[in-house]
């Protein structure tokens, strides 16, 4: 029970032999999730991407690949991600059209208004506090910028609980844990929307204007 634990502890912030197992299988393990998330982004212009989560990097390339004409920020605080999605995006680091950088998102040291797009995908279940964390995405969101939180749990149901007991420092949420905690950070909610057959949530807010 211990290794089984401290293998699904890495889920927060993966490192070590048993973090490289967890980040190795994130990619395909999330695809199916991360598709779904992304079916009905906005089709606006973006030009600053950031998926902040990266992971191993897969979500980072499937925005590059529906933005071709933006620049996309991977940024996590596991410093074994960061590395995973350098490798996984390195052709288009290599051509400038990616960095995938460590941060926090608790204190993200982006300059204000960077970004026109930011996405988390099946990572906000770990931010030390939703409206703080939100509160720092809006900050660095353009005035209109668009957030796309993807969650795998509904925050209600039974398989999630059960790794919520056993993974330290994870909190499930539920939708409207997560919309009330973005309108307090200054987002108004565009949908909210649950997978017909799965407990799973894909949620876009806009940054309002600060008028």
């Amino acid at each position: 029970m211990g290794l089984l634990k401290n293998f699904f502890s890495q889920t927060k912030k993966p490192e070590g032999f048993l973090g490289k197992l967890m980040v190795n299988g994130m990619n395909s393990g999330h695809a199916k999730l991360g598709d779904w998330g992304m079916e009905r982004l906005p089709r606006t212009e973006v030009r600053q991407a950031a998926d902040f989560g990266c992971g191993g990097g897969r979500n980072v390339e499937k925005l590059l690949e529906r933005y071709p004409e933006a620049c996309v920020t991977g940024a996590d605080y596991s410093e074994l991600s960061v590395q995973t999605s350098k490798k996984h995006n390195a052709d288009a680091i290599a051509k400038g059209r990616c960095r995938i950088v460590r941060a926090d998102v608790s204190g993200l040291k982006f300059k204000p208004e960077t970004f026109d797009l930011a996405t988390a995908f099946e990572t906000i279940y770990f931010w030390p506090g939703l409206a703080r964390c939100f509160r720092e995405i809006a900050k660095v969101l353009k005035e209109g910028g668009y957030f796309l939180a993807v969650n795998e749990s509904d925050g209600l149901d039974p398989a999630a609980k059960k790794f919520e007991k056993i993974i330290d420092g994870m909190t499930l949420y539920t939708k409207e844990e997560i919309t009330a905690a973005m309108e307090e950070a200054g987002f108004e909610i565009i949908y909210c929307e649950h997978h017909p057959k799965k407990p799973w949530l894909r949620i876009l807010a806009r940054k309002k204007s600060n008028s």
